[in-house]
């Protein structure tokens, strides 16, 4: 794999610093995330909906 430009490194550490920030601060304010995980979203967070419903909601959603 290739390294990036410098100025591409710069970016791509700004984006993960800019998510980490966002993350941290929904996990304060008790507010669920939506994530990628093994090529799937996940809810994560106290007040995340159940898997299940989320799950039945993207069925419908694939339905329409």
């Amino acid at each position: 794999m290739t390294q990036p430009t410098p100025d591409t490194q710069k970016m791509l550490d700004s984006l993960r610093t800019a998510v980490a920030e966002t993350l941290e601060r929904k996990r304060r304010l008790g507010q669920y995330a939506v994530i990628w995980e093994d090529g799937k979203p996940v809810l994560v967070g106290d007040d995340a909906p159940p898997q299940q419903a989320s799950e039945q909601y993207r069925q419908d959603q694939e339905s329409h």
